[in-house]
């Protein structure tokens, strides 16, 4: 192997991302760019829809695009953890291998994904329900304004932490089904036991990684829509004009970006894996057994 397995701190997990990043930056764009170039037509079609006055048409296909986005973000990610794995311990791999080599993944990511959007939504309608239950019971007591605030802060941070820490003991599922195979359960599960005592570095991670990719869209987006407004003074054009750069923008920023995130959450998998399981070990045995021994060596003993 030429990637000696290791426990990472923090730092080095961001500076090894973004050093599989650089030297492979082609071959992680083109794996973030085939499922965006399913969506780009919808984006411009719902454009040119506005463009010609029929609003309810534009309206129909930028919801569907925005809907299968989504989609495409989480069939990105498939291809992208099988590339990192290959290349991060040591082997070689291109985008038409990181797709043929994990597609029977692809349906067991999309019914994850799914699975953990429906529960996250159930989950913070709870928070705004209750958060919006405890305002009126305690307005109706007159407790005064500094219980009142703690009160209300109280009832939406902590159901918020409580959220966000599960979402974070959850945040291996797609890395171990992609890796180790598996359903629903068996990857939360073992997401779960990999992420024990972790969650602060992974949601760092998370923080860092969404922070680089809203300033990249919000960079590339303003950008485009300025450069509009220099040429174009009609409204309805420019309207119209503007969301097919928005989905531009879109697509620019998630495919020069939207991959770092993936990297990262699959180096953090694989130093949760050596760290808790010793895997860099496995592989050193697992590696002695293949090579075969020298025969003259072999005969001296």
């Amino acid at each position: 192997m030429t990637t000696i397995l290791r426990p990472l701190s923090t730092s080095e997990l961001l500076d090894r991302t973004f050093h599989l990043y650089r030297n492979h930056f082609l071959t992680f764009v083109g794996i973030s760019a085939i499922p965006q170039l399913l969506i780009l037509p919808l984006t411009l079609g719902g454009a040119a829809m506005l463009a010609r006055h029929q609003p309810w048409a534009a309206a129909a296909m930028l919801f569907n695009g925005y809907l299968l986005y989504v989609l495409a973000v989480f069939l990105a990610q498939v291809p992208t953890v099988s590339a990192v794995s290959s290349l991060h311990l040591g082997g070689a791999m291109s985008i038409g291998s990181s797709y043929s080599k994990s597609w029977r993944s692809f349906a067991r990511v999309v019914w994850i994904g799914f699975l953990i959007s429906v529960i996250a939504s159930a989950l913070f309608s709870s928070v705004v329900t209750l958060a919006g239950a405890v305002s009126a019971l305690v307005a109706d007591a007159n407790l005064g304004p500094w219980i009142t605030g703690i009160n209300l802060i109280a009832a939406i941070v902590v159901p918020s932490y409580l959220i966000l820490r599960w979402l974070l003991t959850w945040s291996l599922a797609i890395p171990v089904t992609v890796l180790e195979g598996g359903g629903f359960l068996t990857s939360i599960r073992r997401s779960r036991f990999l992420v024990k005592n972790s969650r602060w570095r992974i949601f760092v991670i998370y923080f860092l990684m969404a922070l680089l990719a809203g300033v990249t869209t919000i960079t590339v987006q303003s950008t485009l829509l300025f450069l509009v407004s220099l040429f174009i003074d009609d409204y309805q054009t420019y309207q119209a004009v503007s969301v097919g750069m928005l989905g531009i923008g879109i697509f620019a920023s998630t495919i020069l970006v939207g991959g770092l995130g993936t990297i990262a959450v699959c180096l953090f998998y694989y130093d949760q894996r050596v760290r808790k399981e010793g895997l860099d070990l496995q592989l050193m045995v697992a590696t002695l057994e293949r090579t075969p021994q020298n025969p003259a060596a072999a005969s001296a003993l």
